[in-house]
């Protein structure tokens, strides 16, 4: 067989799995948001049945032969070429593959289902014993996967890659402890600060927040067309297939900010998923997200380099106070202050920028123990409570709001945390590429166009797909390699203009 008749079957076969990967893609989704309760059972039974024809697909022999066909040849001699990207990529995720059993991938995937109905009911109960058998079987079940993939330096590393490609504890620890440092740093200069005023008290009525988080996302670029939005235990955004993004939310009545930024959050995710799954790259490495922390990148600055600052608030308020009356007497530098003020706090989702990472900190540090077995899962809330007083100075009143919060140990997704820093960190060097590339960019969207950056950013990384690893794709787009700097500047120029503190 040619390289070129291998080349194509290669395509044929990614292309038919993306399609088996899209509908576990909507069983998923339906499972979060429309599933009746006495069908998860049979559910997990159904995401189980497809994940064995998935994970059958992706260690087929043949696929080995069709890309030692690929080779080596004209078509891998331009590394920064598509058709060269799609067979590096399609090596490493068939590489990975094949080290996985069969019957480990099933168990993984009905666990996760299991564990994540599971963690719904717990939480909602304020009850971790319930949820803590499945945590051990999800927790024993990676484990026995990063023993599978295989590590050089310790077992959560071989995690940690199959969400951030190349990225170790070695590697990420300093740069959340520097994320840490700088928190900790802000917080205690703005501590004596007179602080902004609260928002105005609600209530804030779900079926008008719903109105202006559509008019918001459709203003941002996200077609109604090609999306739709919905609530869920936990905001998430997934893609289905192409012109189809999936983004949820939850509402508060008391404050419509927390909806709105999960939101805008959501949409950033969906905007990326849409612009990277063009006919042409679908079904390919090419038509999916170069890693996750380069996702978070895009659904950060949205929500944050953008929602959260004075030109965007210039364009946002009217239309918030057209739904929300208490909000009238308010103006743009007003509502940019309370949406920016810092304050820590138990919630995760709910975390202000300065304080957002020290929340990643703590999970990091907690996973890191489960999955090297210093941390029973049983005495996971004590070690949550005390790790939340030690890096946020609060210690939750119930799981609920400590360590049952989150969704990800319930899907088995250890060395997930750490792209959200990441993704912080990139959205900081992407959104500082993009004011130098676009001048008049503040005046752009405090008048409501936010195309001139939906489309730098669609050129810089969304049609890109996995055409390069993380750093480098960064580095192609800014012009300098990622490093936190530029998300510190950003932390201390919003400490500076809401609070008036100065850095020397």
């Amino acid at each position: 067989m040619n390289a070129n008749e291998a080349y194509a079957k290669l395509m044929a076969h990614s292309r038919a799995s993306a399609e088996i990967a899209a509908t576990l893609s909507l069983l998923s989704w339906d499972q979060q948001v429309m599933l009746p309760p006495a069908a998860h059972a049979g559910r997990a039974g159904q995401i189980g049945a497809l994940t064995a024809i998935l994970h059958r697909r992706a260690s087929d022999p043949a696929m080995g032969e069709w890309l030692a066909a690929c080779e080596d040849t004209g078509r891998t001699r331009d590394e920064a070429s598509p058709e060269a990207a799609n067979i590096r990529e399609l090596r490493r995720d068939y590489d990975q593959a094949v080290k996985i059993p069969e019957s480990l991938a099933v168990a993984l995937a009905q666990a996760a289902s299991t564990g994540q109905r599971a963690w719904e009911l717990a939480r909602k109960e304020n009850n971790f014993r319930a949820f803590a058998p499945h945590l051990d079987t999800l927790l024993d079940l990676s484990r026995q996967k990063a023993e599978a993939l295989g590590y050089a330096g310790e077992a959560y590393d071989a995690l940690l890659d199959l969400f951030e490609p190349g990225e170790t504890v070695a590697a990420i620890a300093p740069i959340l402890s520097e994320l840490r440092d700088a928190a900790t740093d802000i917080l205690a200069r703005v501590a004596d600060a007179p602080k902004p005023a609260p928002l105005p008290a609600g209530p804030y009525p779900i079926a008008a927040q719903e109105r202006l988080l559509r008019q918001i996302t459709a203003d941002i670029g996200l077609p109604d067309t090609a999306s739709r939005l919905d609530v869920s235990t936990h905001p998430f955004s997934t893609l289905i297939g192409p012109g189809d993004a999936r983004i949820t939310t939850r509402f508060d009545k008391a404050d419509f900010t927390k909806a709105f930024f999960g939101a805008i959050h959501e949409t950033g995710h969906a905007l990326y998923s849409l612009g990277h799954s063009g006919p042409d790259h679908y079904g390919t490495p090419m038509g999916e997200p170069a890693s996750f922390a380069v996702h978070e990148s895009q659904s950060r600055l949205w929500e944050n380099q953008v929602a959260r600052s004075l030109p965007f608030w210039e364009h946002a308020l009217p239309l918030a106070a057209r739904e929300f009356p208490q909000l009238a007497g308010l103006s743009p530098q007003d509502i940019f202050k309370i949406v920016g003020a810092t304050q820590p706090g138990l919630v995760r989702v709910d975390a202000d920028e300065t304080t957002y990472n020290p929340h990643i900190v703590l999970r990091f540090e907690l996973e890191l123990a489960l999955i090297r077995g210093d941390l029973a899962v049983a005495d996971l809330p004590g070690a949550w409570n005390e790790k939340s007083q030690a890096i946020l100075g609060l210690t939750p009143p119930t799981d609920a709001l400590g360590c049952l919060q989150d969704v990800h140990w319930s899907t088995g997704a250890f060395g997930y945390f750490p792209t959200y820093s990441l993704g912080n960190i990139y959205a900081a060097c992407l959104f500082e590429a993009a004011a130098k590339a676009i001048p008049d960019l503040p005046s752009r969207m405090a008048a409501g166009d936010f195309a001139p950056l939906l489309s730098w950013l669609g050129q810089t990384i969304h049609e890109k797909g996995r055409l390069l690893r993380p750093r480098v794709l960064l580095t192609a787009a800014t012009g300098q390699a990622p490093t936190a700097a530029p998300l510190v500047r950003h932390l201390r120029a919003k400490a500076s203009a809401i609070y008036g503190v100065a850095w020397e």
